[in-house]
């Protein structure tokens, strides 16, 4: 395969090198966060190759019902439907008509099939062929490229996380979480929309979650949190696609029950702050737990979505959850300076803290290995 002059520099442009001990790493450089063409590599490298969070199983709370929506509008612009047939299976399906193109589902609620109302196209609730009118003399039809394209799916209690093209598998991911936070019930969690938020942090996507993934900056950015959290027993676990960041605390009042066969038992843990790669937060507290999800716009432009399920409401706006829009605040004001920051021209990149940034050094390592594959 030829490559033109462009292509080649286009290429070699996006090459990372993290190294592997991050005692000696250096920070992806700024040319990261700023070159359009990196931006819009992520999309196939990294977004097409992994998992994303869609919400939970009752959106198609009945039998025969769908859900149409879109995977991160703006940024991947997928539209995708979520169905439950009459066997209460769960399909995520794409919500593109095989003939022309057309949408298939407008909204949500019941539905026994997906009627294309284009042309006609019909399709059942696994997505597959079922009739098109005016197709009788069309040759070697159907064909397997005439159902709709069906999407890996998994299920964490609740939640569904769907993979356009995934690379790994997300059991593996679901099992790291279930060994800290799998007493939890979480069928019992019940969204609370008047908790959940969306943030537009003018900053690049990237630069959220590197703030995100370090505990370092919370004596600087957050007093008020870390007043409550105990920052010498800060603790940072690493795993192959998701990583852990323990808070704990001297106030034993608001911490978890755990249970006595846990890996912290008799310890005062105020959360549990689990990122998963490449854009997902899942941070259990003892009143539940606030998804966020960190979707690109463009470059430069990200919006925040915090979404809140509810366990005991009673501990609500106490310990390390006690305000949560203050602590966004104070994280979007200090990323959109570093945001400022990484175009100056005389910043390259920085340097690891082996003690405090072994989540960053995780993610740059990630988006490396994604990116030069």
């Amino acid at each position: 395969m030829q490559f033109s002059k462009i292509q080649l520099i286009n290429k070699q442009k996006m090459k990372f090198q993290i190294h592997s001990d991050i005692k000696k790493a250096a920070t992806l450089p700024a040319s990261f966060y700023k070159d359009k063409a990196v931006f819009e590599a992520l999309k196939e490298r990294v977004f097409l190759k992994s998992w994303q969070w869609i919400g939970d199983k009752n959106q198609v709370a009945l039998p025969q019902s769908v859900h149409p929506f879109v995977l991160l509008d703006g940024f991947l612009t997928e539209p995708l439907v979520l169905t439950k047939n009459k066997n209460e299976e769960i399909n995520c399906l794409t919500n593109v008509c095989t003939h022309r193109g057309n949408l298939v589902a407008l909204n949500s609620g019941k539905s026994r099939k997906l009627t294309c109302f284009y042309h006609g196209r019909r399709f059942n609730l696994k997505g597959e062929f079922e009739h098109m009118p005016e197709f009788e003399q069309t040759e070697d039809f159907p064909k397997p490229c005439d159902n709709l394209h069906k999407f890996p799916l998994k299920k964490w209690g609740q939640f569904l996380f769907a993979g356009l093209n995934p690379t790994f598998d997300f059991q593996q991911v679901i099992d790291k979480m279930n060994e800290r936070v799998g007493f939890l019930p979480l069928d019992d969690f019940t969204l609370d929309s008047s908790l959940s938020k969306e943030y537009l942090v003018h900053a690049n996507w990237a630069l959220y979650c590197d703030n995100y993934l370090e505990g370092f900056h919370v004596p600087f950015v957050h007093p008020d949190l870390n007043d409550v959290l105990d920052y010498g027993s800060y603790k940072t676990e690493v795993y192959e696609y998701c990583n852990l960041q323990i808070g704990y605390t001297d106030d034993a009042e608001e911490v978890f029950d755990l249970p006595e066969n846990h890996i912290d038992y008799g310890k005062n843990v105020a959360a549990y702050y689990y990122w998963v790669f490449p854009n997902m937060m899942f941070n259990f507290y003892p009143w539940g737990l606030s998804v966020n999800i960190v979707k690109p716009l463009d470059l430069n432009r990200t919006k925040v979505s915090f979404i809140s399920y509810v366990l005991d409401p009673s501990k609500l706006n106490k310990g390390a959850s006690g305000d949560i829009d203050k602590v966004q605040r104070e994280d979007e004001f200090v990323v959109e300076q570093v945001q400022k920051g990484v175009k100056s021209s005389f910043y390259k990149a920085g340097r690891f803290s082996p003690t405090r940034e072994q989540g960053v050094h995780h993610f740059h390592r990630l988006l490396a290995q994604f990116l030069n594959d």
